[in-house]
């Protein structure tokens, strides 16, 4: 594969199929939020829809690729990689979130006193869009701990698979996406080098690939907008079939330079992830208020847009002042010595 056009010692298709995918879900929340405050649907509502089987478990898949290559780590070195990084950042926009959203939940609740409630449950059940982080850091240990245990991979593999055939549905987020998503993460870690070497084909037979994305959409639209793509096993090939298409498309749009906005989102996904909500609710307010756009599918696409450059300008804002610990875990928040070269950077959701 070519030589990466991007930040040195990254992954370009990798950093591009991130970028697709934090699209995708800054374009979830902006689309429902637009169409929830009008009280009607908008053009981007079949492109969301469409997206639902392989959003998130693209993420996942994503995710699980360079685990191998750090999880023989020792238990506190590897801790504080994948799990203390992730749980600094959703404790810290968690309460900003929190603070943000306190004049509503008051509202709802008939109460102030609710809001350390609300922060409290936080805790334990995540909040608002930040699932994600705190998922992470859970399928990391789990995954770590299936090993040391020498449980058989494909036997792992299998039970995640079940578990997402599987109707569980409590309530509570982390055993519900737990059951929905780890087979991604476990899949990515378990077959990363299957998926680079996809990735290597694609990049070699493009036009192939162009007919096989085709293919691949017509199914996968057919499911969803057919009503099957949350059958058990069908939602479970959708999911892994969908990651693989986002895997090829990345590979085939690094070959120009046009793409690399969506690289570059990529490369800081967790940035966009943590502080999109900001810039997208402000965005979908003044829309709203002054009504100078009349189209909920336009206004899905502005609010989207404006969520994720207003998250990069939030941190390109920040950086090297004293509010850099928005998006820089300082050095209180490690428990192993820090890696210099990698201080001034903030940690990608790998």
């Amino acid at each position: 594969m070519a030589a990466p056009m991007g930040t040195p010692g990254r992954v370009d298709w990798v950093d591009t199929a991130k970028g697709l995918c934090i699209v995708m879900v800054v374009l979830l929340h902006s689309t429902f939020g637009v169409e929830q405050a009008v009280g009607r649907e908008g053009f981007m509502h079949a492109v969301v829809a469409f997206a639902k089987p392989f959003r998130m478990p693209d993420f996942f898949l994503i995710s699980g690729l360079f685990l191998a290559r750090v999880i023989d780590r020792d238990w506190r070195l590897y801790t504080d990689r994948k799990v203390v990084h992730f749980a600094y950042f959703y404790l810290l926009w968690m309460t900003i979130q929190l603070v943000v959203k306190a004049p509503v939940l008051a509202a709802e609740h008939g109460s102030w006193w609710a809001v350390p409630g609300d922060w409290a449950l936080a805790l334990i059940d995540p909040f608002g869009t930040l699932w994600f982080i705190y998922l992470l850091p859970i399928f990391f240990v789990a995954t770590k701990l299936a090993r040391q245990l020498r449980i058989p991979p494909l036997a792992v593999w299998l039970v995640a698979a079940a578990l997402e055939s599987a109707p569980i549905h409590t309530g509570w987020m982390v055993p519900d996406e737990f059951a929905a998503r780890f087979v991604y993460f476990y899949t990515g870690f378990l077959l990363a080098p299957r998926v680079f070497a996809l990735a290597e084909a694609a990049a070699a037979r493009p036009w192939l690939s162009v007919g096989g994305l085709a293919a691949w959409a017509l199914v996968n639209g057919a499911l969803v907008f057919g009503g099957f793509s949350e059958w058990p096993i069908v939602s479970l090939a959708l999911g892994l079939a969908g990651a693989c298409a986002i895997i090829v498309l990345a590979t085939l749009l690094v070959r120009s330079r046009v793409f690399d906005p969506i690289r570059y989102c990529g490369e800081h996904s967790i940035v966009v992830y943590l502080a999109f909500f900001l810039p997208m609710a402000a965005t979908r307010i003044v829309l709203l208020k002054t009504g100078v756009i009349d189209s909920v599918g336009l206004m899905s696409l502005i609010v989207t847009a404006a969520g994720i450059l207003g998250a990069l300008v939030m941190w390109w804002a920040v950086r090297r002042t004293r509010l850099d610990f928005l998006f820089t875990r300082p050095d209180w928040a490690h428990v192993a010595p820090r890696k210099r070269a990698a201080a001034a950077r903030l940690q990608p959701a790998e």
